[in-house]
């Protein structure tokens, strides 16, 4: 009799079991590459900021080829790089960029822009 009770809990388990191995996880919305990688550099100051310019523009390349947008942030942060080298074009057209993408970050780009003056 107790044959009986374990022969449909066994079926269930392994059912279970190839079921949850054809399970796809979800796909991210955003393109991320090492983006993340890049703020924790940024903040322990392991790289200067023209390099990490340098590796978030490659990024930039890949999440076009991806088809995917990059989070929210990235266009930001490659801006406040390009305002630490005195790039104030290419910042204004990041911080524009981010602005763009995400109406959200207005708030935040026009206090970066009040911090971050550009030349008269």
């Amino acid at each position: 009799m107790t044959s009986l009770f374990r022969m449909p809990l066994v079926t269930g388990i392994a059912l279970a079991g190839v079921l949850s191995g054809c399970v796809t996880p979800p796909q991210s919305l955003y393109y991320w590459g090492d983006y993340q990688k890049q703020v924790y550099r940024h903040f322990t100051k392991e790289i200067g900021p023209q390099e990490q310019i340098i590796e978030l523009e490659a990024g930039l390349e890949r999440a076009r080829a991806s088809g995917k947008p990059v989070p929210p942030g990235y266009a930001a942060h490659l801006g406040i790089l390009y305002a630490q080298n005195e790039h104030h074009d290419k910042m204004q057209e990041y911080f524009e960029t981010e602005r763009k993408l995400y109406p959200e970050s207005k708030n935040y780009i026009d206090f970066l822009l009040r911090n971050f003056k550009t030349p008269e």
